[in-house]
């Protein structure tokens, strides 16, 4: 199998609707994606050149540890979003936010998309994701599906779902560590899968290398979901029979008194 080159990377990114001086959020997994010119470095590179120098370009940045305090120079990002996002965040000229739940970008808007405090729960209107879609940013899934698109929790957020797990991470605070609590609108994921039915004429599926890519405007996923999340709250989790832990856990955190009953 022959490398996708950068030149060609890019076309491909252009050919599903990218355009030069917008918001790009990217997740990714390059294990689909490659092989490709210069490895992770040439795929950055290639959606870098899409946006233009006009443009920016965002990933999720997190860490995936807890316990130790986090800083934004040098506490990696978490394992699970892969070499691509942890490159990114290590380039020069790449900001990433001064908190836990960080996301990196580069570009005229980074500075806006990563200036927040840390925001509680951690996909909120006043977060990264948040500011992604204030700007009317696009979203590409590339070799992931919708279990790893963030913008469905600032969803959640915007429609108030009930649900939220016990979390915590450690942060400095006057130079010593704190740990902070807090609750997560967290569950499986696996029921975000619904959303690429419910935005069927809104995005646009293609190639990049050899990953499959969906791409689509931050507004139309919150637009398409924030209705139907108010008209049942617990669509995203797996109903009691499916004995899905994670779903069953998010289920037992809700108030008692009426809710809908999603399957």
């Amino acid at each position: 199998m022959s490398e996708t080159s950068r030149a060609e990377l890019t076309a491909q990114v252009l050919d599903l609707g990218v355009r030069p001086g917008g918001v790009l959020l990217v997740h990714t997994s390059f294990r689909a994606v490659r092989p490709v010119q210069d490895g992770p470095t040439g795929l950055i590179a290639a959606l870098r050149s899409a946006v233009g120098t006009d443009g920016t370009l965002v990933m999720p940045s997190w860490t995936g540890d807890d316990d130790e305090p986090f800083d934004p120079a040098r506490t990696p990002a978490d394992p699970d979003l892969g070499v691509v996002a942890e490159t990114f965040r290590r380039q020069p000229g790449v900001l990433r936010s001064d908190h836990p739940m960080a996301f990196a970008a580069a570009g005229p808007a980074a500075d806006k998309i990563t200036a927040d405090p840390l925001p509680l729960p951690p996909h909120t209107p006043a977060s990264p994701v948040g500011r992604v879609y204030d700007l009317d940013g696009l979203v590409l899934l590339l070799g992931v599906d919708h279990t790893a698109n963030t913008t469905l929790h600032l969803a959640e957020l915007i429609a108030d779902v009930p649900y939220r797990l016990p979390k915590s991470c450690t942060v400095l605070r006057d130079g010593r560590p704190v740990r902070v609590e807090f609750g997560e609108n967290d569950h499986c994921c696996q029921r975000f899968a619904l959303v690429e039915d419910w935005l069927a004429d809104k995005i646009t599926v293609g190639t990049v290398g050899q990953a499959r890519a969906i791409l689509v405007r931050s507004r139309d996923i919150v637009d398409a979901v924030v209705p139907r999340l108010r008209n049942d709250p617990l669509l995203f989790l797996h109903g009691p029979d499916d004995h899905c832990a994670e779903c069953d856990a998010a289920r037992r955190s809700v108030p008692s008194g009426p809710q809908a009953t999603s399957r």
